[in-house]
């Protein structure tokens, strides 16, 4: 616990600005040994205003980062054969290093199979059932981007994880099970719980880390936290505008107040979690560059 019995906040945003920062050092090098920049795939389908601007800003910081950025819109009413066929295409181009599949897809695409037809060696979303078995069974592959993010974030607040009882609350296959699997793989004793979990008040109550990806609005109370724990909010969720606002403020799937007055560390909603999760898109790319071109993972990534 942090004087004064508050937690400490964990900038996301500061954390993910210096990631970024070390990926663009990194990048020289990888040119230099290749003669090309690594290059990240953005494979956007239909009009959807959200998907758009994060396709836009994902472009941005492979530019920042000094990476090459392609991107490819499909109309909205795109068959699967030629989501399926863009994305072989990109399979086959050297100069692409990552694929990502802006999810969700229209409805009447079939999301599964178009990931599955990614190349898992530029699968920088980590999505693929490859990806998801090389994860599970402790193979070097991609992984998921907010997930490792979260895992970044521990890391530098608790040091080595080994021991430490962790707590999963959500099990997406984007954020809750890759997670878990991370902590596993970190030595950490591991729960799987979610919104049907019996006492899982008390289950919580149990944890040194508490990851909520539950997707509901401060579903987590801070009664529920243990004492000195480190809890990572993945949750973004606006609420309904009160008397006199325009649109309802953010909040995570955690009580902030409530976790922040017993916990040592809390990650805030937002500023937390999400700028992470560009940031390991970036770094993603990278190793897949280094592992396609045969070179060796980039240090300190």
């Amino acid at each position: 616990m942090v004087a004064g019995g508050s937690a400490g906040v964990i900038d996301g945003k500061a954390f993910a600005a210096g990631l970024r920062a070390r990926i663009a050092d990194a990048v020289p090098a990888f040119q230099a040994a290749t003669g090309r920049a690594p290059g990240l795939a953005v494979v956007l389908v239909g009009d959807d205003p959200a998907s758009a601007v994060y396709v836009g800003s994902k472009g941005k910081a492979t530019i920042a980062a000094g990476m090459e950025s392609f991107e490819h819109r499909l109309p909205a009413k795109a068959t699967q054969a030629e989501v399926e066929a863009l994305l072989a295409a990109l399979n086959a181009d050297d100069a692409v290093d990552g694929i990502l599949l802006q999810l969700p897809l229209p409805g009447h695409l079939d999301e599964q199979r178009a990931v599955a037809t990614i190349d898992p060696d530029k699968d920088v979303d980590g999505l693929t059932p490859v990806s998801a078995g090389r994860l599970a069974l402790g193979i070097p592959g991609l992984v998921p981007c907010t997930p490792f993010g979260c895992l970044l974030l521990l890391q530098d607040r608790l040091g080595d994880l080994g021991g430490k009882d962790a707590i999963v609350v959500g099990r997406s296959i984007l954020v809750g099970k890759p997670m878990a699997q991370l902590l596993l793989g970190a030595n950490c004793t591991v729960t799987m719980a979610h919104s049907r979990t019996k006492d899982l008040p008390e289950l919580v109550r149990r944890a040194d880390i508490v990851v909520a990806a539950v997707g509901r609005a401060e579903m987590v109370k801070g009664d529920w936290i243990k004492p000195g724990a480190v809890v990572i909010d993945v949750g973004i969720n606006r609420l309904a505008p009160a008397e006199g606002e325009a649109k309802g403020r953010l909040v995570g799937d955690v009580d902030f107040a409530g976790a922040a007055a017993v916990a040592d560390a809390i990650t805030p909603v937002p500023g937390g979690v999400g700028p992470m999760t560009i940031a390991c898109l970036l770094r993603n790319t990278l190793v897949a560059a280094h592992r396609r071109a045969g070179l060796a993972d980039p240090e300190g990534f």
